[in-house]
């Protein structure tokens, strides 16, 4: 697998940098590959939006049911602004376009529902191009390496596509080839956002979107390796080799679970383009295909031991522990804003329990509004987390999505899932940091039984779900009635 699947000749790419637009291949002419275009296209942008926050809440009260309309339609109209210009810029501009889609419960509803769409919108590159990134990669032609290569991709991503092809040993494969230009625009790019970002947070002191820029510039240069994709998806295959499904989504949040509090190597790209769900055609069951292996987050052990145990004090509503791991983790005196962030819900639900009752329709707009109230201090918030922090909360908003898809959102079962993995991953540390066997075989057997009572609670809410369990409980009613 070649580093990146195009790398353009050096001399373009001389001329991209001095001159500031693209000549791919002395052929291939495309305004967006003018610097100038670029740049001019997204500052005009940022300065359209900015007005239009400043001049149009300027002469409405703040407070009233006006204001919250005003402020609701700038939102929407700036999200459409927005959305356009990752469009027209595509790229480095379409990926952070998707990152800000998917931070439900961070960002207005406006821009996160108007920035969804950039998972299904983005750009394809040319038959030209993929032949050109295949012959400079690889030394040969699509004609060489493939008996068959379909013109039309499987699926386009902001930074690179997919075709389906046919080696010579008769093995059909899936190519992923990098779009043109988004290695040499990526870095340019993401320094424009910076510019960008610093000119805003000028004019509006709370807007704090730094964290998003220096993500990115980390980041970007990850998801463009190639080489490094096909280690990840190598060493995540090893990992999850048990779960049979692996080739939804109470398994989708099993598999997770395992990556994020057992082994601290998490795929932190789940958006629905990137999880494909079938049904085996000889066995019947559900396969889970995860897809694009580019974005991954190592968690240090002292962070992963930290999050275990955050985790497993809010699913007690042990506030005392819930307090005490969300400062370890960065969050201080913001800890219960950050408990809110982690699990989707309200404090009064984090308090009761999160695993008590299912997310209300009430909640729901309870805690968007909260969202953009508060958006000052998430906003700082995220600036003083770990850096780690940050791609678990935007794979915890991506997967929180496609559970409210299949409307299996906050079930117990997820959070029992997760106990587990959080039991598993502190008793294995614990092990590991003891001489003595006795202090050993006691933690084991430790785990054992909170593992046990776990399965045993499971089995008691299959029960009472189930046709058997109804009977169970209308008969027992009915002795309770009757004596």
């Amino acid at each position: 697998m070649a580093r990146r699947a195009l790398k353009l000749a050096s001399l373009a790419t001389a001329a991209a940098a001095t001159t500031g637009f693209y000549l791919y291949g002395n052929k291939h002419l495309d305004p967006n590959d003018f610097g100038v275009v670029r740049v001019g296209r997204a500052f005009a942008t940022t300065a359209v939006i900015t007005f239009d926050y400043l001049t149009s809440l300027r002469s409405v009260s703040r407070g009233t049911e006006e204001y919250e309309s005003v402020k609701s339609q700038v939102h929407l109209r700036s999200a459409e602004r927005l959305r356009d210009l990752c469009c027209a810029n595509r790229g480095t501009f379409i990926k952070v376009g998707q990152h800000l889609g998917a931070l439900d419960y961070l960002l207005p509803e406006e821009y996160t529902r108007t920035l969804k769409v950039l998972h299904s919108q983005a750009p394809q590159s040319s038959r030209q191009e993929i032949e050109q990134v295949i012959l400079e990669d690889l030394g040969k032609g699509i004609n060489e390496l493939f008996i068959s290569f379909e013109d039309a991709p499987l699926g386009a991503a902001s930074l690179a596509q997919v075709h389906k092809a046919v080696l010579h040993d008769g093995r059909t494969v899936a190519v992923k080839v990098q779009h043109p230009k988004v290695q040499t625009q990526s870095s340019k790019d993401i320094l424009l956002m910076e510019v960008l970002v610093s000119a805003v947070k000028q004019i509006f002191p709370d807007f704090e979107f730094m964290w998003l820029v220096e993500e990115s510039k980390k980041n970007l240069p990850l998801e463009l390796d190639f080489l490094n994709e096909g280690r990840n998806a190598e060493k995540v295959a090893h990992m999850l080799r048990k779960f049979d499904f692996l080739k939804i989504s109470y398994n989708l949040g099993k598999m997770y679970s395992e990556m994020i509090f057992v082994n601290g190597f998490v795929h932190c790209d789940p958006h629905p383009g990137n999880v494909l769900v079938k049904k085996c055609p000889s066995t019947g069951k559900t396969h889970i295909i995860l897809l694009d292996h580019g974005l991954y987050q190592v968690l240090s052990e002292n962070f992963r031991l930290d999050y275990c145990r955050l985790w497993q004090a809010l699913i007690k509503s042990d506030m005392k522990r819930v307090q005490k791991y969300s400062r370890r983790l960065g969050a201080g005196d913001l800890y219960p804003l950050f408990a809110c962030m982690l699990t989707a819900r309200s404090w009064e639900s984090v308090n009761r329990g999160i695993d008590r009752l299912p997310v209300t329709k009430q909640e729901d707009v309870e805690i968007r509004t909260n969202a953009a109230m508060y958006l000052p201090q998430i906003t700082k918030l995220l600036n003083s987390v770990p850096r780690q922090m940050l791609l678990l909360l935007k794979t915890n908003d991506l997967l929180r999505g496609i559970e409210s898809a299949l409307q299996t959102r906050a079930s117990a079962s997820s959070f029992l899932n997760m106990s587990r993995c959080c039991i598993r991953a502190v008793s294995t540390h614990q092990r590991s940091k003891s001489d003595s066997l006795y202090r050993k075989a006691q933690i084991s057997i430790s785990e054992a039984l909170s593992l046990w009572q776990i399965n045993l609670y499971e089995l008691f809410l299959r029960l009472k779900g189930s046709q058997l369990g109804n009977w169970v409980i209308a008969f027992l009613s009915w002795m309770h009635h009757s004596s």
